[in-house]
């Protein structure tokens, strides 16, 4: 197939949406079409309006926050002989005050300000990522509010940081975005359809099969990775699209090219609402309506056409040639440091907005008479009739006139965790130095172990024996919009460890168990295998679920050596159970170590037959243990005597038994043992999915 031009049936000068795309791709497979040509351009026209157009519209959105502040309390407060006190104090700061506007299907919509103003807090008011217990005002899509579910499944959040899975290329990111997003019934050359549609909208085509990279690795350029970051959060055509600052970080040239890939997104029929710092000239250009907050108010809401107008209006005529968003927001800055800040400048804009309203109906009487008798669809027979039209919103239903029915989730779980394990293991194979890593500590302690106590004796003389952090944004930032369930995460990340588990464990055990020689042949070793397992999967777990809790990576190194610590002190290994205090007796029963410590211990001392100390091995490690053997037999007569037992340099005085009952391990089985390690592990990835559940809603208080 060649890519040249659009289908006939594909309106031309407009950018197609997916099922347009796709609807050309189905034509040219058909047997009726032997040679079909597709162009995968995205010709920057704007589309032609629908019946139905979608509008977000928000009205007097107020939010505030508690901060805290000590207050220092003079002795005058309280009497003479007082001293100074500090108190806390709760102020309330509000981060938007009565913001009001709309954002319209076909329409770039930007938000302005300094930092601080309020940018961020509005597009996260805008996307639901504020609680709707602590933000005030309504938001609607064509006039009904939101609801959060809906508006998950038909919007997208670009973040601003790029959360990118380092060693996939862009078009594999970008593949495996389309199988969480884009439904089953679609079919895997559709989806490549969409995949390579979108690279050419994007411009990534030079870049496609360029890894995306991080510090160690070379990869595409930080606006390539911007519009990747776009492009999996796109990938689904959703009707409205949000983004934090897309610009911030990128050459000029690059922020321009990224602007206008979110134009053509517009273009498309699509809402598209971000925040940004300080346009450029070339920028300004491509924005339809622009809102400039200060403080969280509204001091400017248009269009940028008529900045100079509403400056000159206010006394502060924007010169010719000065860039007018840069003008504006110097002017905001002089304002906010006089004594009356920006309220002149917001009182102007409300008055200045009311009576371009008023211009408004009365130049076109007839406009707002077509909207009050205009018959209007449901919010879901709308989205039912734009998916008609060729958008495709993730998990819609195949049959438009299916308005009620829009599943959360795209797919169902067993493709989730196929597709997470895939990702996973595709990007973990192309860094083979960090499972080498793993591989190498784990041969090192095993040859150390088995060259320190290589073919030990059973003389008492010779007794001793003992990754979410990187991803987790990527994962809230998916899991925010609905791209796969977190209960997959946890399952497919659960399935891919146990792969290295079982080779880290094998390496181990062998390079251990028969150069020690420790007891029990084939099913001792097997045991000793199992128990390894079981010890890496309860260990790989507990980190795993602490990962979860603890976001800085320093501070969970520190938090899993400490317990860790604490599990090995509390096994049983340095001190019996029967000498630990009661009252940290619970901490005995909790330590993930005790028990593959304990079931390892008994399958090497569970034979009662086999002796361990022998006659004058007693004196062995005592004060007595460098006299002479005919002194020690003498003394063995001694106690023979004393005791009425007798008692010869062959006698067996300590058995496998004994030696358990002196550890305190009694009161379990080792199978016993195996099966509660493994059921640790279990426990705490059970936690880590409750952690993921209660600690990734991604929404302000």
């Amino acid at each position: 197939m060649e890519l040249k031009e659009f289908s006939p049936r594909i309106r031309r000068g407009v950018n197609p949406t997916l099922g347009e795309l796709l609807k050309s791709v189905g034509d040219a497979q058909s047997p009726d079409h032997d040679h079909h040509i597709l162009e995968l351009g995205f010709p920057c026209s704007s589309v032609p309006p629908s019946s139905y157009p979608f509008v977000l519209s928000f009205t007097n959105l107020t939010y505030s926050v508690k901060v805290r502040r000590k207050v220092n309390l003079t002795p005058s407060c309280f009497g003479a002989n007082s001293t100074t006190a500090e108190v806390s104090k709760a102020n309330t700061k509000v981060l938007l005050n009565g913001i009001s506007g709309e954002a319209r299907e076909g329409e770039l919509m930007a938000v302005l300000g300094a930092s601080g103003s309020g940018k961020s807090t509005l597009i996260d008011a805008l996307a639901d990522r504020i609680s709707k217990d602590s933000l005030k005002g309504t938001i609607t899509l064509n006039g009904e509010a939101l609801d959060s579910r809906l508006l998950k499944v038909i919007s997208a959040y670009v973040m601003q940081d790029d959360l990118l899975f380092p060693m996939l290329t862009v078009e594999e990111t970008l593949m495996f975005s389309a199988e969480f997003r884009l439904p089953r019934s679609l079919s895997k050359s559709k989806k490549k359809a969409r995949v390579q549609a979108l690279i050419d909208q994007l411009g990534l085509r030079n870049a496609a099969t360029t890894v995306i990279g991080d510090e160690g690795h070379r990869g595409v350029s930080g606006g390539e990775r911007r519009r990747v970051s776009i492009g999996i959060d796109i990938i689904h055509d959703p009707i409205v699209l949000f983004l934090d600052e897309p610009t911030s970080g990128l050459d000029s040239t690059s922020a321009f090219m990224v602007v206008k890939v979110l134009q053509r997104i517009a273009q498309s029929g699509s809402i598209v609402v971000m925040s940004i710092h300080q346009p450029s000239y070339r920028i300004l250009s491509l924005l339809d309506r622009l809102i400039f907050l200060s403080h969280g108010q509204t001091v400017y809401g248009g269009s940028p056409a008529n900045l100079p107008v509403f400056f000159r209006e206010f006394g502060h005529p924007i010169p010719e040639t000065e860039n007018r968003t840069e003008f504006a927001l110097d002017l905001i800055r002089e304002l906010e440091e006089t004594p009356g800040g920006t309220k002149s400048l917001v009182e102007f804009n409300e008055s200045w907005q009311l009576n371009k309203n008023q211009q408004r109906q009365e130049a076109d009487p007839n406009n707002l008479i077509n909207s009050i008798t205009k018959p209007k669809l449901s919010l879901k027979d709308a989205i039912s009739a734009s998916i008609s039209r060729g958008k495709l919103v993730s998990g819609a239903p195949n049959d438009p006139s299916l308005s009620s029915s829009v599943p959360t989730f795209a797919n169902p779980c067993w493709i989730e965790i196929a597709v997470i394990s895939k990702r996973s293991l595709t990007n973990s194979r192309r860094m083979p130095e960090l499972f080498g890593i793993r591989l190498g500590a784990v041969l090192v302690t095993g040859l150390i172990l088995a060259t320190m106590f290589w073919k030990l004796d059973n003389s008492p003389k010779a007794e001793a024996i003992p990754i979410f952090l990187q991803e987790r944004y990527i994962f809230m930032r998916e899991t925010a919009y609905n791209a796969y369930r977190r209960s997959s995460y946890v399952l497919a990340h659960s399935l891919i460890s146990i792969p290295s588990l079982l080779f880290l464990s094998l390496a181990f055990a062998a390079t251990t168990f028969w150069a020690v020689g420790l007891a029990g042949g084939v099913h001792g070793f097997l045991f000793f295998f199992f128990t390894i397992c079981a010890a890496f999967w309860a260990g790989g777990s507990f980190v795993t679920f602490l990962s979860g809790i603890v976001t800085h990576v320093m501070l969970g190194y520190t938090v899993v050596v400490a317990i860790l610590a604490y599990f090995l002190l509390f096994s049983g290994f340095f001190i019996s159970r029967d000498r630990i205090p009661l009252y940290w007796i619970w901490f005995h029963y909790i330590s993930l170590v005790k028990y593959p410590y304990e079931g390892v211990l008994q399958n090497e001392f569970d034979d009662p037959t086999k002796c361990f100390v022998r006659g004058t091995q007693m004196f062995d490690n005592t004060p007595l243990g460098t006299v002479p053997v005919a002194m020690k037999l003498e003394l063995l007569k001694s106690m023979s005597t004393t005791l009425g037992v007798n008692i010869t340099g062959s006698t067996c005085v300590t058995t496998g038994t004994d030696i358990l009952k002196q550890q305190g391990i009694t009161d379990l089985s080792k199978w016993s043992c195996l099966w509660i390690t493994v059921a640790w592990g279990f426990f705490f990835r059970i936690l880590f999915y409750f952690t993921l559940l209660l600690g990734s809603k991604n929404k302000r208080r």
